[in-house]
């Protein structure tokens, strides 16, 4: 079997309820950069294991944060 095989199937826990976020707040741009690509792009729940609730608010914190200049829309 290839490595990648392994990494797919590997358990992964939502960062937000790990954690015990009570919100997703657009401020926290450093954060909301995380879940970000390096071309600026919202990253897939398959890629980041955030449950599909957090992804949810991820997603509007992330558009909120470009609205407000906090993050860029493309990085080229």
């Amino acid at each position: 079997m290839s490595n990648s095989k392994n990494l797919l199937n590997k358990k992964r826990y939502c960062y937000f309820c790990v954690n015990g976020f009570k919100e997703i707040d657009f401020k926290q741009w450093q954060l909301l950069q995380r879940f970000t690509s390096s071309y600026g792009k919202i990253v897939p729940r398959r890629r980041s294991g955030v449950c599909s609730k957090h992804q949810r608010k991820l997603a509007q914190a992330i558009k909120q944060a470009r609205y407000m200049a906090l993050l860029p829309y493309t990085t080229r």
